[in-house]
C-alpha cells in the first residue's frame, strides 16, 4: 500500500501544478495590489488592468463602500450564525432573494453562498438517476463538476449547435422515457472565455419539439446583457422559457454570493434540499446588505451599463479595425486570438507586463486549440477611452513583434522577468 501523500509528491503537480516553479506568483496566482480600478500595481509597478470581472465598476463605488462598511459596523462579519435552515435566516436574506427574482422576471429566488458550489448543488438537486442531462460542450467548470456528481445520465451537444442539440435531445428523450425520468438542458447565457452568447432563442424554440426544462448559468450576462441588465434571457426576450435562472455576484455585482430563480415550488424544493446551503454557514450580513446596494445601483443607474458598452464597443471596434481576430464575442468579454504556442504566449505576457505595463489574462491549450493563443480582456464601466487607445496601440506593437518571431523562444527565466523584461 502506498501513502496518499507519497503518491502526490511523486506526481508532476497535476495539470496546472506542473508549471508551479516558473509560473507561481506571475502567470498563476499573480498579486494585483491597490484600489480596485483600471490602474493597479503588479510586482511594484503600475499596470493598466484588463483582467477583473468588475463590469459595472461597483467594486469601489462610493455608495457600495459605504454600505459595506456600515453593514460590517452594525452587524459584524459573523451574523447571522449558522446555516440558513437552522439559525442563519434573516429578513435581509429573504428581501434580497425576492428582489433578485423579481428583477430577472421569476416568481421566487434563493440566495446562495457561492456561485461555483451553487451550480454544482443545483444540478445535483434537480436531477435523479432516472433523468438525463443535455449540456453545451463549452460549459463552465462548475457545470462540469455538477455533472460529475450527478447520478443522471448525460449527453453533450456541440457548442451552440442546434442540430447537434436536437440529435442529443432525441437520444435523451428516448432514454428518459425508458427510465421514467425527464430531461434537463444546461447552457450558459454568456460564455466567459469566448464571449459568445448561448443560443437561447433557438434552444427554447426546441420546446415545441421536445419536453425538457432549461437551466442557464448567466454569470457574465447578469448586469451586462438585456435592456435593464436582467441578463441574456432578457436580451433574447425569452425569460419565460428559461425554467431555472442562475447568476453569481462575482461579476457585475463585484461581491460574493449567487442566486437561483424560477417557479416558487421548484425554488422551495431547492431550499430544502441543497446540501451545500443546508450544511454551510449563512452568507454574512455585510455581504447581503452590500449586495442589496449593488442591486439597487444596477437597477437605478443605467449609465453604468452604458459606460461599460461604450468602452466595450470602442475596444472591440478598434481592435477589429487593426485586423485582430476577436472570434464571435457578443458581450463585453473580449478575446484576442493569435497564432502561436505556450512559449510565445508566455513571452507576450511578460512583454506586456514588464515593458508596456498592461495586465491581462492569457489562455492556451486545451482551452483553445493547439497553435492558438488568446489574450482575454474584460472592459469595465470605469475604463476610459484613453485606456482603450493605449491598449490598441500596445496590442498593435505586440502583433508586429509576434510576426517577426521575437517571442519564439523558450519560456523566460523568472529571475530575468523580475529584473524588467525579456
Amino acid at each position: 500500500m502506498k501513502d496518499i501523500f507519497e503518491r502526490i509528491k511523486e506526481t508532476t503537480g497535476g495539470p496546472l501544478g506542473q508549471y508551479q516553479a516558473n509560473a507561481d506568483g506571475y502567470f498563476m496566482f499573480p498579486k494585483l495590489e491597490g484600489e480596485i480600478q483600471p490602474i493597479m500595481r503588479f510586482n511594484g509597478k503600475e499596470v493598466l488592468t484588463w483582467s477583473l470581472n468588475n463590469y459595472l465598476g461597483l467594486a469601489n463605488h462610493p455608495e457600495v463602500r459605504e454600505a459595506d462598511a456600515k453593514a460590517a459596523k452594525d452587524f459584524g462579519m459573523a451574523y447571522p450564525m449558522g446555516a440558513r435552515m437552522m439559525s442563519g435566516d434573516s429578513i435581509y436574506h429573504k428581501t434580497l432573494e425576492q428582489d433578485l427574482a423579481t428583477f430577472v422576471g421569476k416568481p421566487a429566488g434563493y440566495l446562495l453562498n457561492f456561485g461555483y458550489q451553487g451550480m454544482v448543488s443545483i444540478i445535483d438537486v434537480l436531477t435523479s438517476r432516472r433523468d438525463v442531462i443535455v449540456y453545451d460542450s463549452e460549459s463552465h467548470a462548475c457545470i462540469m463538476d455538477g455533472l460529475r456528481l450527478s447520478f443522471a445520465k448525460r449527453y453533450v451537444f456541440q457548442h451552440n449547435n442546434i442540430d447537434s442539440l436536437r440529435k442529443q435531445l432525441q437520444q435523451a428523450t428516448q432514454l428518459a422515457d425508458k427510465q421514467g425520468g425527464g430531461v434537463l438542458v444546461i447552457t450558459e447565457g454568456v460564455f466567459g472565455m469566448a464571449g459568445d452568447l448561448g443560443n437561447l432563442k433557438e434552444i427554447t424554440a426546441l420546446k415545441k419539439e421536445f419536453n425538457f426544462r432549461l437551466l442557464i448559468d448567466d454569470a457574465h450576462g447578469f448586469g451586462t446583457m438585456g435592456k435593464t441588465g436582467a441578463g441574456t434571457a432578457e436580451h433574447f426576450d425569452c425569460i419565460d422559457e428559461v425554467d431555472v435562472y442562475f447568476a453569481t455576484f462575482a461579476k457585475s455585482m463585484a461581491g460574493i454570493g449567487a442566486f437561483v430563480a424560477g417557479e416558487r415550488e421548484i425554488v422551495d424544493y431547492l431550499r430544502f434540499n441543497m446540501r451545500s446551503q443546508i450544511f454551510a454557514k449563512s452568507l454574512p450580513m455585510p455581504m447581503v446588505i452590500g449586495a442589496m446596494k449593488r442591486l439597487e445601483l444596477l437597477k437605478t443607474k443605467p449609465e453604468l451599463r452604458e459606460n461599460l458598452w461604450n468602452v466595450t464597443k470602442a475596444l472591440q471596434d478598434g481592435l477589429r479595425a487593426k485586423g485582430f481576430d476577436l472570434g464571435c464575442t457578443q458581450s463585453p468579454v473580449t478575446p484576442v486570438y493569435f497564432k502561436g504556442g505556450p512559449g510565445e504566449g508566455t513571452n507576450i505576457v511578460v512583454d506586456l507586463r514588464e515593458n508596456y505595463n498592461v495586465f491581462c489574462s492569457i489562455v492556451v491549450y486545451p482551452v483553445v486549440p493547439k497553435g492558438v493563443l488568446m489574450l482575454r480582456l474584460i472592459p469595465t464601466a470605469v475604463h476610459t477611452l484613453e485606456h482603450v487607445e493605449r491598449t490598441i496601440e500596445v496590442f498593435s506593437e505586440i502583433k508586429e513583434k509576434l510576426a517577426t518571431g521575437i517571442y519564439d523562444k523558450p519560456v523566460p527565466d523568472m529571475n530575468l522577468v523580475k529584473k524588467g523584461g525579456i
